[in-house]
């Protein structure tokens, strides 16, 4: 049993001390461009860049939303006062909502006004020792969306807000594990991350994703990170919610609505409309990806609980929702804070999700590679010279397909960092070349840029291929119809299979496969190319790395089988693609051109149903599929 509360408060301040000095010291190195943590934690460049807080300007300010419950408002601002502030100077903002006006007798309006009148005087009596205390009485009632989006707008990045309905009660030691964790998670830079939006002090209890998997942690998890947002006592970080406000005005302004497919939340919102926030709320986070951090007690314990009084949500009183926790219950040391690269981290679907895979070598590769499935064949995407959309279309398709096996292939870029603190295992092609020691071939000028991807899928696929992984690999030019991509990958016989056309390629993890590619295959591979990429005239589909090899292949003798691409591909752009012929079960994918313009491409798949991203190439829905 850790002591009472006043033990926390030496252990508070040497641990802000430490965590000023190592922000200090560490906010004015430069980021490291090729930082890479074999355990994946959030050590990329993009996670530091522009990262300047400063805890000497922290301030915390504390938001009550009220409306016209008297007891309610009564318990929770009590609760707050109890507890224990460090010393700080914390401010109280107390946001009364107005009654409706409507037709209805002279009585229940003399009623409402007096209700309304019981609880001002009992907030402007109320006694608040640690900072300001601002009143902010309505005129017009705005309701809960209005309520939570005009409580704040951050006045620096070191401000952070706290926001309690009213039907809340929160624990006596909540300030001082928020500012521990504050400390520990925006202040000291090894373990920030701009993926972090704000921390949720409520139990866990909701998974919005439809279908989605049962919300289960091991007793061992006292912090991790879920994207869902939490309305039962929220921290907000202020550069994230800044943004979200942004957002919201942008997209409200042009009549864009929060709908998010296969969330629960986007049914409240077709029903309930602007009465409620979270909708647009979890689509920013969702278009963003964006986590929240929240915590893991045990017994049903949280620092915030929600009695569930009648209101908005609630027609009836339902009772709390959780066991506050206390000094009398406290069985652990809730200042104890692990680092972020151990915490886990979850999506609407309570799908773990490991953010920050970048491989930029061989031995890299090697240690990403357990992360994946072995059972299941890896899928080996080429995004170089394919648009970030694109990218985000097929990748919206895997999820829906259910395929989570794949790395993602690409130039070294702020779209390809973007996708890796998404959680997508990335492989920087650029760097990846650097270390195999085939940077020389950039005197090759721009025909260099065409020919990394070759060199890179040569050296991937007998990394994957020597670990025992069967491997497909594909350009970004293509989209799957099915799951279960090609049945003759189950043949036993079939170690190997080309499609030039699609540039696809399917190697299994068989004793012949590695054979065939050993290091002598790869050097041909590298000579082949260069040698190809200093021809004066050369075709955009000569110089592809499924002609590379076929080639390579058919002058050593070696035998594999081509796919017929008519038979399982069709090819977007030809007159005979339409809605009707993706009803072909024969048809495994559809492809196009390396030269079609992005516009051409959304266009026609738009017209087949199949691009699925939104103005801001975000998913337009969510697919849960139960682990």
């Amino acid at each position: 049993m850790v002591g009472p509360k006043r033990h926390f408060l030496p252990l508070v301040l040497i641990s802000l001390t430490a965590f000023f000095f190592y922000s200090y010291y560490h906010s004015s190195l430069p980021p490291s461009t090729s930082e890479f943590n074999p355990t994946f934690t959030v050590s990329n460049p993009i996670h530091t860049q522009n990262y300047k807080p400063s805890l000497t300007n922290f301030s915390f300010i504390v938001k009550v939303l009220a409306f016209n419950r008297l007891d309610s408002v009564s318990r929770c601002l009590q609760s707050l006062a109890n507890a224990d502030y460090l010393g700080d100077r914390v401010n109280l903002h107390v946001y009364i909502d107005h009654f409706t006006h409507q037709n209805g007798s002279s009585t229940t309006v003399d009623q409402k006004l007096n209700e309304s009148r019981r609880i001002l005087e009992f907030v402007d009596g109320f006694d608040w020792k640690f900072g300001d205390k601002l009143v902010h009485y309505r005129t017009t009632n705005v309701g809960l969306q209005a309520q939570w989006l005009e409580a704040w707008w951050p006045s620096s990045d070191n401000e952070f807000a706290f926001i309690v309905e009213d039907d809340l009660e929160i624990s006596p030691l909540y300030y001082e594990f928020i500012k521990s964790l504050i400390v520990n998670f925006y202040y000291n830079a090894s373990n920030y991350s701009p993926s972090i939006y704000g921390a949720s002090l409520q139990r866990p209890r909701f998974v919005p994703g439809k279908h989605g998997n049962k919300l289960q942690l091991d007793d061992r998890t006292r912090l991790f990170l879920y994207q869902l947002v939490g309305t039962w006592g929220q921290i907000l970080f202020p550069k994230p919610w800044k943004e979200f406000r942004l957002w919201y005005d942008k997209n409200k302004s042009k009549d864009i609505r929060p709908f998010l497919e296969g969330m629960v939340t986007t049914g409240w919102y077709k029903k309930m409309g602007e009465r409620i926030w979270t909708p647009w709320f979890i689509k920013f986070i969702q278009s963003r990806g964006y986590f929240n951090i929240y915590t893991n007690f045990l017994h049903e314990r949280a620092l915030s609980v929600s009695h569930r009084d009648a209101g908005v949500n609630y027609g009836k009183t339902a009772g709390p929702d959780s066991q506050l926790l206390d000094d009398r219950s406290l069985d652990f040391n809730i200042l104890e804070m692990h680092p972020l690269s151990s915490l886990k981290w979850f999506d609407f679907c309570f799908r773990e999700v490991i953010p920050a895979r970048v491989v930029t070598n061989m031995d890299e590769l090697g240690l990403l590679l357990p992360s994946l499935n072995k059972q299941d064949s890896v899928f080996l995407v080429n995004l170089f010279e394919v648009s970030g959309s694109v990218a985000r279309n097929l990748l919206c398709h895997f999820e829906s397909l259910n395929i989570r096996n794949y790395i993602l292939l690409g130039p070294e870029s702020d779209s390809l960092f973007d996708l890796a603190r998404r959680g997508h295992p990335v492989i920087n092609g650029d760097q990846f070349i650097k270390s195999v020691g085939l940077y020389k071939l950039s005197s090759l000028g721009s025909r260099f840029e065409a020919i990394k991807s070759i060199l890179a899928k040569a050296y991937v696929i007998r990394k994957c291929l020597e670990n025992g992984y069967n491997l497909w690999v594909v350009d970004g030019n293509v989209l799957f119809l099915s799951a279960d991509i090609f049945s003759e990958s189950k043949d036993p016989n079939d170690d190997l299979f080309l499609a030039p056309s699609l540039e696809l390629l399917y190697a299994r993890s068989s004793t012949t496969a590695k054979k065939i590619w050993d290091n002598n295959l790869v050097s041909k591979v590298a000579s082949m190319a260069e040698d190809m990429a200093r021809k004066s005239s050369l075709s955009h589909g000569d110089l592809s790395f499924v002609h590379v090899i076929a080639n390579i292949l058919e002058q050593n003798g070696v035998k594999f089988r081509k796919l017929d691409e008519t038979t399982y591909g069709m090819k977007i752009g030809s007159a005979n693609v339409n809605k009707s012929s993706l009803g072909d079960k024969n048809k495994k994918l559809v492809y196009w051109s390396a030269e079609m313009g992005l516009e051409s491409i959304q266009k026609w798949l738009e017209e087949l149903n199949l691009w699925v991203v939104d103005q801001e190439s975000s998913c337009t829905a969510v697919v849960c599929h139960k682990s």
